[in-house]
């Protein structure tokens, strides 16, 4: 599972000091590959799960004490995040972008800054 992950947080392209958006971040395995790729940048991980937040939140614990990661309780159809924008988009077997690709990029899209990037991954377990 690890170097699965790991080989789609390569085919992202992490630069030091992007901003990065996580959407479904699950056990947080992913957002420990991309924080161990920044200097500078951030990620926001999301999910829609308490129990994988909390679960992502601990994974990282020192990826959020120094200030690279932040975890939100948040279903991507309802979540604000003001006027941020991320150089990369990863969302990997989030539901709603196999079942409505187009809706779902509708909403990554609002927070994509020019020239990012926005990967979705619906591979088989």
């Amino acid at each position: 599972m690890s170097e699965r992950l790991r080989a789609i947080v390569d085919q992202l392209g992490v630069r030091p000091g992007d901003r990065v958006l996580k959407i479904g971040c699950g056990h947080g395995v992913a957002a420990s590959f991309v924080c161990e790729r920044l200097e500078g940048g951030r990620l926001t991980a999301i999910d829609r799960s308490r129990k994988m937040i909390e679960a992502a939140t601990r994974r990282n614990a020192a990826h959020v004490t120094a200030g690279k990661a932040e975890f939100l309780l948040a279903d991507l159809e309802e979540l604000e995040l003001g006027d941020r924008r991320f150089d990369k988009i990863l969302a990997v077997r989030v539901g709603l972008f196999h079942r409505d690709p187009d809706l779902a990029n509708a909403y990554a899209e609002r927070w994509l800054a020019p020239d990012g990037a926005v990967l979705t991954v619906f591979d088989t377990p």
